[in-house]
C-alpha cells in the first residue's frame, strides 16, 4: 500500500482520538464547575450556552454533514417545548417522559415534512419549505388561545419532578435552583453528542457526507438519498424537540414569539458559522463564545448587537471554516 496513504489513515485515526479525548475533558470540565460557581446568573448563562449548543449541533448534523439547508429548526424546538408544557399541564405527564415525547413529536412532524421536500435536490425548495412550516407552527400557537393563550404567554409550567439518587439524596428542581437544571442539560448535551459522534463514525455518518459533496456520486454508488436525507432530518429534530422540552420545564413560560422566531434560526445559523459548520465540536464552542459573550456585553444595550453582526462579518470574511479551526487544529475538531 502507498505510505501516503498509510500516512492519511494514520493521522486520520489520531485526530479522531485528539477529538474524542478534547470533548470528555471538556464534558468533565463542565462537569466540576458547579463545585466553583454558585452564582445563579452564570449558572443560568451556561444553562442557556449549552441548550444553543445542542441545538446548533442539532442543525450542524442535518446542514454541516449532509449538506441540506433547512430555515426551520427552531419549529421543532419550539414543537417539543410546547407539546411536552401542554401534556404536563393537560394530562399530568410527567416531564421527564415529556422529554422524549416532545422530542418523538417533533422528530415525526419532521419525517412528514421531511418526506415531500427532501425529495428535491435544489436547497431554496427545502429552506422555504421549513421556513414555511416554522411560521405554521408560529401562527398556529398564536391564534389557539384557548390552548396556548397565544402572545399572553404559556405560564404555570410545573417543574421536573424531585428524584432520588443513591447516595447523593433527594434532588429538587423547585425553588429556582440553578445546579440541577444544569446538570440535566449538560447530561442531554453529553448524550446528544455521543450519538452524533456514533452516528458520524458509522456507515451512517460516511452516507451523509457522500451527500453532502455530490448527490449524484453517493447515488451512483447506491446510496439510498432520499432515505438518509430523511434519517437526518428526523434525528436533528428530535434533539431539538428534547432541548425545547427541556427548556419550556426550565423557563417555565413560553410564547410563540420566543420559540418559533426566524431570529432564533439567525441565531443558530451564527452560532454554527462563527464555530464552524460541519465539524463536531465547532457549534459547541460557538455557543459557549456568543452566548457568553453577548452577556458580556449588555452594557453596550441595544449596540452589542451592531458587534455581534460585525464579529459574524469578519467571521466569515476571514475566517469562514470558523473559529474553531483557529482555536484549534483542524484535525483535532472534525471527524
Amino acid at each position: 500500500m502507498d505510505y501516503r496513504i498509510v500516512h492519511r489513515i494514520g493521522i486520520a485515526r489520531i485526530s479522531k482520538l485528539r477529538s474524542e479525548r478534547s470533548f470528555y475533558v471538556g464534558t468533565l470540565l463542565l462537569a466540576i464547575i458547579p463545585l466553583f460557581i454558585r452564582d445563579p446568573y452564570l449558572l443560568n448563562v451556561l444553562i442557556i450556552s449549552l441548550s444553543f449548543g445542542v441545538l446548533a449541533a442539532s442543525w450542524n448534523l442535518i446542514c454541516g454533514y449532509t449538506g441540506i439547508f433547512t430555515f426551520g429548526h427552531q419549529a421543532f424546538f419550539g414543537v417539543g417545548g410546547y407539546v411536552s408544557a401542554l401534556m404536563a399541564m393537560k394530562a399530568g405527564i410527567s416531564p421527564w417522559f415529556g422529554l422524549f415525547i416532545g422530542g418523538t413529536v417533533a422528530a415525526f412532524l419532521s419525517f412528514l415534512i421531511g418526506l415531500p421536500c427532501l425529495r428535491l435536490r435544489a436547497a431554496p425548495y427545502v429552506a422555504i419549505m421549513t421556513l414555511a412550516f416554522s411560521e405554521i407552527a408560529r401562527i398556529t400557537c398564536m391564534n389557539l388561545v384557548g390552548l396556548t393563550r397565544g402572545e399572553m404567554g404559556l405560564w404555570g409550567i410545573p417543574n421536573f419532578p424531585d428524584i432520588h439518587i443513591p447516595l447523593i439524596g433527594v434532588v429538587s428542581f423547585a425553588g429556582g435552583v440553578r445546579v440541577p437544571y444544569y446538570y440535566l442539560i449538560l447530561i442531554i448535551f453529553t448524550i446528544t453528542m455521543v450519538i452524533i459522534h456514533l452516528i458520524l463514525r458509522s456507515h451512517i455518518g460516511l452516507a451523509f457526507r457522500s451527500i453532502r459533496d455530490s448527490q449524484d456520486a453517493a447515488e451512483s454508488l447506491g446510496v439510498n438519498i432520499t432515505y438518509y436525507k430523511l434519517l437526518a432530518f428526523v434525528v436533528s429534530a428530535f434533539f431539538a424537540g428534547v432541548v425545547g422540552s427541556f427548556y419550556a420545564h426550565y423557563i417555565l413560560i413560553l410564547t410563540p414569539s420566543s420559540v418559533f422566531p426566524v431570529g432564533l434560526m439567525i441565531e443558530i445559523l451564527a452560532i454554527t458559522l462563527i464555530g464552524g459548520i460541519g465539524t463536531f465540536l465547532g457549534p459547541v464552542i460557538g455557543a459557549l463564545l456568543l452566548t457568553i459573550g453577548l452577556e458580556y456585553l449588555r452594557f453596550l444595550g441595544d449596540y452589542r448587537f451592531i458587534t455581534y453582526g460585525i464579529l459574524l462579518v469578519m467571521v466569515v470574511l476571514f475566517m469562514p471554516q470558523g473559529l474553531g479551526q483557529k482555536l484549534f487544529r483542524e484535525k483535532e475538531i472534525t471527524e
